[in-house]
Order: C-alpha cells, then sequence, then structure tokens
C-alpha cells in the first residue's frame, strides 16, 4: 500500500500559505476544505491554498507537494481516524460515523494518486471552472544525477 506525505524541500511553504503542513506528516487533496467558498473570490494565500496545496492531515495547514510513501494497513487506518477527527472538531462533521466516511472516500482518492514509483513526488493545479473544482496531478522528476535536496532539481514529467 502507498500514501501520501508532505514535503518541503525549502522554506516556500511558509511563505506561501498561511498556514504550511509540517514536512512528513499523511496528507490528503483537500479540495473539501473549500466546498463552501467561491474560488473566483479567493485571494492571496487562500488562493495558493486553493490552486495548488495538498492537506497535511495532522496540522490542518498545506503544502505544495507530496512524496508517495510504502504505507501499512495500521497507517492507513490512523489517517482515517486522524482525519475523521479533524473533520468533526475543524469541519464540522455531526459525528465520527459520518466523517469515518469523508474520511475514507479522502484517502481512497490519495491511494489513487500513488500509481507511481515509491518515493515520486506529487504536485496539484486546481482551477473552478463552470462551478465545478478540477484538479490535475503530475508526477515530477528528479533531473539525472540530482538528489531530493532541492526544489529546483525537478522537472515536470506527467500530467494526470
Amino acid at each position: 500500500m502507498k500514501l501520501l506525505r508532505t514535503i518541503a524541500l525549502d522554506a516556500s511553504d511558509t511563505f506561501v500559505f498561511d498556514a504550511p503542513a509540517v514536512s512528513g506528516e499523511w496528507a490528503v487533496s483537500g479540495a473539501f476544505r473549500f466546498c463552501d467558498q467561491d474560488p473566483a473570490k479567493l485571494s492571496g494565500k487562500a488562493r495558493a491554498a486553493f490552486r495548488s496545496g495538498f492537506l497535511g492531515v495532522q496540522s490542518w495547514g498545506w503544502s505544495t507537494l507530496t512524496q508517495i510513501v510504502p504505507a501499512s494497513e495500521d497507517d492507513c487506518q490512523t489517517l482515517i481516524e486522524l482525519l475523521a477527527r479533524q473533520l468533526v472538531d475543524r469541519f464540522g462533521a455531526p459525528d465520527m460515523a459520518v466523517a469515518r466516511i469523508a474520511a475514507e472516500e479522502e484517502v481512497a482518492f490519495a491511494q489513487s494518486l500513488c500509481t507511481h514509483p515509491i518515493s515520486s513526488l506529487i504536485a496539484v493545479h486546481r482551477s473552478a471552472r463552470d462551478g465545478e473544482v478540477h484538479e490535475a496531478f503530475r508526477k515530477l522528476q528528479l533531473r539525472e544525477g540530482q538528489g531530493h535536496g532541492k526544489a529546483f532539481s525537478f522537472m515536470e514529467v506527467e500530467d494526470e
């Protein structure tokens, strides 16, 4: 099984987002955070989070990049429970049973993004058209001879 974890290659997320995610925490798309907002009216850091942020589940902050990592069934269940608790505490879900169903769907979607090899980096671009949110995910690949140490050592290779 594979899941997504936030990754920070530099300090840019601390400038881009009001609340940056903690590097290394479990992540989901997080588009649901904008369900009650008009994307056309977002500005500044909120607009940046809408356009390019993955949601760090524990911090409830945003990350520009995620990394595909190996995960166990226990990791997956822990992530679902953590997200469900956050949906109740921070997002107003009526109870844990309802929140757990939503969390399971969100985690399943995150898993569906993990079709690339372990350690692949994934970026998102969100847009709103005709009243619908559209997400495009892409894999970033290291340039030959580079490590994960620098943000500018990547080139985009796939759109999904």
